[in-house]
């Protein structure tokens, strides 16, 4: 019995392996990708239609149907990008019904202390009081940087936040993000992709005060006293700002703009009774590509898109899934973007070691427990693999400052180059930047103006 028990234990880790087909084996290391395989590939992933814009930069793009949460069209849908203040969608989904927007709160130097110099900046003053609802005007309209701050604040401090927003992302199973400052500003590390901002936009958009905030136009906002000054919206399809016309159907969401990130956006759109979410990041140089692109894939998605196949599909929330329905379409991980951007691979790296020691104990503990109920004259087995996430590349061009500067930089997985910053600043109805002390630096959404 003693040389049996030997056997048994040399013989255990042997048996389990054995006991799974080889196929199966061999795919333990394999990529399950969120929301489907697919969104994974090297370039674009489109099915059953044609008629895609033949002038798309970006280097990573999403179409998806908001209400079934298809992807009907995508490009470098997981890759791991700064994604500036689009992040501000995840802060909006994080934050936005902790409080009552009637609740009044009296602004300190200290809300103020930690916003980052450069930041866009919608005007808020110490010693104004203002109600929750001017905050999230600010947050949305004029991406103010000095309004997530103060409701950062509100909510238990910057730390908190980001802590609150990790966790919510992780909810929404958005694995590539990874939250460094709550306002999207750049910070080393603070990267997301167009898979995971479609989530934040699609989740955002459930909300009555989320969809009336992205899709307001203008609104006053307090300047002391009985003082007011007018905001405009950022997002130029939806005021028609910088020679653009206004999107039909626009109904937000986001964009954003640093020196570092260029330009990302995320719009949604309603036409004849279907809700379109296109994201769009890292277009070449042009201060309406991002725009242009959107609206181009959007007026795709209405029109050819109709006819396409998913290619993979924007998951629900961890939370909200129903039971007994098992995980959601695109398995247990997202491509790996664990760590700072340069060291996606190797940051989910750790992440894969872990789950692969996790599957091997459980494998080894599986073939000893089988040996032992044998004896018993009972057998039983049971075997798992753990979902991966792919690795992604977080090259990123480098921006040229403020004005017309146009930095290159290079594409590892498309063949694409991609351009700097350029562009002009958000201007008011009067061709003035609207907003007192609302001037846009390198960490708002548009260049200054």
């Amino acid at each position: 019995m003693r040389e049996c028990s030997r056997l048994s234990r040399r013989a255990a880790l042997g048996l389990a392996v054995a006991a799974l087909p080889l196929s199966t084996a061999t795919e333990a290391a394999a990529t399950t990708v969120v929301g489907g395989e697919r969104l994974a590939r090297v370039g674009v992933q489109v099915r059953g239609a044609s008629g895609l814009p033949a002038k798309l930069t970006a280097r990573s793009w999403l179409v998806a149907d908001c209400a079934s949460g298809e992807v009907l069209a995508s490009f470098g849908a997981h890759r791991p990008l700064a994604p500036a203040s689009t992040l501000k969608m995840l802060f909006a989904d994080t934050v936005l019904n902790k409080f009552d927007r009637a609740e009044r709160y009296r602004v300190t130097d200290a809300d103020l202390a930690d916003v980052p110099a450069g930041s866009s900046l919608v005007g808020i003053k110490p010693g104004i009081t203002y109600t929750v609802e001017q905050l999230w005007q600010g947050v949305f309209l004029r991406s103010g940087n000095d309004a997530v701050h103060v409701l950062s604040h509100l909510n238990g401090g910057i730390a908190k936040t980001v802590a609150e927003m990790q966790a919510k992302a992780e909810d929404l199973r958005a694995l590539d993000t990874r939250v460094v400052s709550p306002d999207g500003f750049d910070h080393k590390g603070q990267i997301s992709s167009a898979y995971d901002l479609t989530l934040f936009a699609r989740h955002g958009l459930r909300d009555a005060d989320f969809r009336g905030y992205c899709g307001t136009r203008i609104a006053d906002f307090p300047a002391g006293g009985s003082k007011t000054f007018q905001i405009q919206n950022t997002d130029r399809l939806l005021t028609g700002a910088w020679g653009l016309k206004t999107y039909d159907g626009l109904i937000g969401v986001k964009n954003g703009y640093t020196s570092h990130a260029g330009n990302t956006f995320t719009g949604a759109a309603t036409r004849g009774g279907r809700t379109l979410l296109v994201t769009v990041m890292h277009p070449d140089a042009g201060g309406n590509a991002v725009y242009e692109q959107t609206a181009a894939l959007l007026d795709w998605g209405f029109t050819h898109g109709r006819s396409a196949r998913a290619v993979g599909a924007l998951v629900e929330p961890l939370s909200e899934r129903r039971p007994g329905t098992g995980p959601a379409s695109g398995g247990k991980t997202g491509p790996a973007a664990a760590g700072a951007p340069g060291s996606a691979a190797g940051g989910g790296s750790s992440w894969r070691l872990a789950e692969g020691a996790a599957g091997a104990a459980a494998l080894l503990g599986a073939g000893v427990w089988a040996l032992r109920r044998r004896s018993a004259r009972s057998t039983a087995g049971t075997a798992g693999d753990t979902g991966r996430g792919t690795g992604g590349d977080t090259e990123r061009g480098t921006g040229g400052g403020t004005g017309r500067g146009a930095g290159r930089g290079t594409r590892a997985d498309a063949g694409r180059g991609t351009a700097g910053d350029t562009g002009r600043g958000t201007r008011g109805r009067t061709g003035r930047s609207t907003g007192v002390g609302a001037g846009h630096g390198l960490g708002g959404d548009e260049p200054p103006g």
